[in-house]
């Protein structure tokens, strides 16, 4: 059974300028869609209520329009089409945010590709009658067949080719491990097999130059350390999470939710933490290995004891200094990260002790 995987691919500054024109042209698309969208709803003599456009009626509503647009095909017009009309159900709403191709609000770049538009031939890549040049030739030359894709652009403006490709599956032996993995942000992951991924505050650590390029009017500086941050985020993530589905079969984690805790003074360091990064990474890695990966209501896992079960541990936002604590019924010493991850492996069983044990 194969499965598929999306490769990462940076594209060569020669066509960096045909891609401009491109993303110019999807936001054109992109923007009439909303603009039609918006119209159709209106009420009128023959819809009293309107209509909600779905993304087989904008496809229809476009046909034609590559004659104003030579630099992408019909094919990525309905890709754009069917994008728009996918987001706009998922959010329910009557219409979506305009993309912006210049100014202090403009979108960042973004060019869909269809299979049927999009080949491979002696290293090049073959999109609308425009040749491409890539970095890792020889990585996108080892996979067979190719899938939907897109060019996307990052804030220095820089392109890269997104691809998805069929995959054989992987076999990995099982180990017979389970672990549970407490979130947080001194600590971003602690595994309740005692292993820790410390915070290494990215964005904090350069916070100050990032402040000064930016008092200074350096805009693409400011933006490289921004860059540079999350390149050191990932690469720490995808470590640590490379790591602990190698060695286990059952991971379990926390559902502590960032979005909620980004609206409070806390925000700078959820969002520098990556726990939603961490997350997916954990997910889609061990879809891929045959992991099972599991998300669980992490309520009371700080204060239960891991060995008794009691709510003797410290609560409420004063105690959150107390690292290490000791239970007043069993007596057992704890830190407290570690006893939260145990409590969280111990939920997916659905009992009270938290203690290390095979996959049954």
């Amino acid at each position: 059974m194969s499965q598929i995987k999306t490769l990462h691919f940076k594209v060569k500054p020669e066509s960096y300028s045909w891609l401009n024109q491109a993303a110019v042209e999807v936001n054109q698309v992109w923007n009439y869609c909303n603009e039609v969208s918006m119209k159709a709803l209106e009420p009128g003599t023959e819809r009293p209520n309107g209509k909600w456009l779905s993304g087989f009626d904008l496809c229809k509503l476009t046909a034609g329009m590559t004659e104003y647009l030579p630099h992408i095909n019909s094919n990525t017009i309905n890709q754009v089409c069917n994008e728009y009309g996918l987001k706009r159900k998922q959010t329910k709403k009557r219409s979506l945010k305009w993309r912006h191709s210049f100014g202090p609000r403009k979108n960042l770049g973004w060019v869909p590709i269809k299979s049927a538009s999009f080949s491979v031939r002696n290293g090049r890549i073959k999109f609308c009658g425009k040749i491409f040049r890539i970095y890792e030739t020889e990585r996108l030359l080892s996979y067979g067949k190719y899938r939907a894709g897109t060019f996307s652009q990052n804030s220095l403006g820089e392109w890269f080719l997104n691809i998805s490709v069929e995959i054989p599956a992987c076999e990995i032996k099982p180990t017979g491990h389970a672990v549970g993995i407490d979130l947080g942000l001194k600590t971003i992951a602690t595994v309740s097999d005692g292993s820790k991924l410390e915070a290494s505050n990215f964005y904090r650590r350069i916070e100050s130059k990032i402040a000064m390029a930016q008092r200074r009017g350096h805009k693409k500086q400011s933006k490289r350390l921004h860059l540079k941050a999350k390149n050191q985020r990932a690469d720490a993530l995808h470590k640590f999470s490379r790591k602990v589905v190698d060695e286990n079969d059952l991971i379990v984690i926390g559902d502590v939710s960032s979005s909620k805790l980004a609206k409070t003074r806390m925000a700078k360091s959820v969002h520098d933490a990556g726990w939603f990064m961490l997350k997916t990474m954990l997910q889609y890695k061990g879809n891929y290995a045959g992991r099972r990966v599991e998300i669980v209501n992490e309520a009371y896992t700080t204060r239960a004891c891991s060995s008794c079960g009691c709510l003797t541990g410290p609560s409420g936002l004063r105690q959150l200094a107390v690292r290490v604590w000791t239970c007043s019924e069993c007596g057992t010493e704890h830190d407290r990260d570690i006893n939260s991850a145990k409590n969280i492996l111990a939920l997916r069983y659905e009992r009270p002790l938290a203690g290390t044990r095979a996959i049954p």
